[in-house]
């Protein structure tokens, strides 16, 4: 494959009732403009919401999950205030100010920050500052994935519901999340982001797995 480009934004949120949430939000991508969300649940049932059945095969096949729902996926951004509608999941997040931390990244050129090779050398970096955060590492069949964050706000407020039912308050991100090599920011965070999926060089594809 050759590699693909994902240019947006991910939201990681906890619920108070143990379910975690990761909303992609992508306006630029090689489907057009998508958005997906990844549940895991409190037993740790892991759930993709994706809008088409060619999104939904390539993230499935990308990440690991229990179950695939292709539903429709509709998200409202108003200044700070988001909204997400996917299937049987609603979910409204406010943002507050970039921290310190997102201060810095705004600070590196995008055309760096997007590069495989200043993604890889702030790895260490992030682990040491984020623990369960990886910039980049091995996905499903043969993938390799980067992640090139280039903001970070702390989301604020959450509510969230699974038909109808209330998920409890906003949370950490804890236990992390089990989609693939890495989790979110244990605190609820909102990054902007490039992902770029290409494949595994020699030797790699094995590397930085987990199930």
């Amino acid at each position: 494959m050759t590699a693909l480009r994902f240019d947006g934004w991910i939201a990681g949120i906890g619920t108070a009732g143990g379910t975690r949430l990761v909303l992609g939000h992508w306006p630029r991508s090689p489907f057009g403009p998508v958005s997906d969300v990844m549940v895991e649940r409190p037993d740790g049932h892991r759930v993709l919401l994706a809008g088409t059945a060619q999104l939904a095969g390539f993230v499935a096949g990308t990440y690991r999950f229990d179950e695939v729902q292709v539903v429709p996926v509709d998200v409202v951004v108003d200044g700070t205030t988001w909204a997400a509608a996917a299937g049987p999941l609603r979910l409204d997040f406010t943002t507050g100010r970039r921290g310190a931390l997102g201060g810095l990244l705004r600070c590196v050129p995008p055309p760096v920050a997007r590069h495989p090779r200043w993604i890889a050398a702030v790895d260490a970096p992030a682990r040491l500052l984020l623990p369960g955060v990886r910039t980049h590492g091995s996905a499903g069949n043969d993938r390799h994935e980067w992640y090139g964050v280039q903001d970070l706000h702390r989301i604020t407020a959450a509510t969230a519901t699974w038909d109808g039912a209330d998920l409890g308050d906003l949370a950490d991100v804890d236990p992390p999340v089990r989609f693939g090599f890495g989790s979110t920011p244990r605190a609820p965070s909102l990054a902007r982001v490039t992902t770029t999926v290409g494949p595994a060089s020699p030797g790699r594809s094995r590397r930085g797995r987990t199930s």
